[in-house]
């Protein structure tokens, strides 16, 4: 499932693209075709991100004008040619120049600014909006016996986090994933944010997540680049049996709520 930096990624080139002009809005699938209709033509006044959800606002008076977007484990948000409509494109956005087709989502909708503010509600602090609280989740991770590992890809908790930003900054900070958000100290969880939002705000400006610090980039220790589907640089995620870039340790992995973490028994002991 796309982690939280590639939503804010798609927001942010949504709006470079298609803010200001009306927009040709439809669905070749037709799933969505009468959804589509209330918005085509219109102009798309701003898209954003919280966590895991894409917003696209239009600018249609007294009606329902709000698209929430939902990716889900398969779904993809491509900006594609203005005619391009190959596959079950479920929704497609053009600008008559160019345009974004939307593949296979857990979920699109056409909401009401209450049914978004209800969707907002529900998720937690997202690190990579300016106007998050970090403050209003301590509490609720400290007064937690569920482990950090888990806790930190509840969506209620931390929005947008995944498992590979959850199993990278755990390494970075040197946490072993079993340890129960009781167990971590305020100072320490202040650190785990401002670390996530260092990630993930590099995610959103390079694409894939990078989480290696430069001692430990393949060009600074004479290493292959990592091939992995998921791209990016990583200290233990998926890298299970493979020594550890910073102690030469192999990497293990443990379930924690039926999905597996990775992390080094050496640099992240219990």
């Amino acid at each position: 499932m796309p982690e939280g930096h590639v939503i804010h990624r798609l927001a942010r080139d949504f709006n470079e693209r298609f803010t200001g002009r009306p927009l040709s809005v439809t669905s070749p699938q037709g799933r969505f075709a009468a959804e589509a209709a209330v918005v085509d033509g219109h102009e798309l006044d701003h898209a954003e991100a919280w966590g895991k959800h894409l917003f696209f606002e239009f600018d249609v008076p007294r009606r329902d004008h709000i698209i929430h977007i939902h990716l889900g484990l398969i779904g993809q948000l491509k900006f594609e040619g203005p005619d391009d409509v190959a596959g079950q494109v479920r929704l497609h956005v053009s600008n008559g120049e160019e345009s974004a087709n939307l593949r296979g989502p857990q979920w699109c909708r056409l909401i009401t600014d209450e049914e978004r503010a209800a969707a907002i509600a529900k998720v937690g602090q997202d690190p990579l909006r300016g106007d998050a609280d970090p403050a209003e989740i301590v509490d609720r991770v400290r007064r937690s016996r569920r482990p950090i590992g888990a806790l930190l890809v509840d969506q209620k908790l931390y929005a947008g986090v995944g498992s590979i930003y959850r199993t990278e900054t755990l390494f970075r900070l040197g946490i072993h994933p079993l340890t129960s958000g009781a167990d971590l100290d305020v100072g320490t969880l202040e650190a785990m944010w401002v670390d996530l939002r260092e990630l993930m705000e590099d995610g959103v400006r390079v694409g894939r997540i990078d989480t290696v610090r430069p001692e430990h980039t393949p060009e600074a220790m004479g290493r292959e680049p990592r091939e992995d589907d998921h791209g990016g640089e990583v200290y233990v995620y998926r890298r299970t049996g493979q020594p550890c870039h910073v102690c030469g340790t192999p990497v293990v992995e443990v379930p924690i709520e039926s999905r597996r973490v990775f992390y080094c028994p050496t640099c992240q002991s219990a």
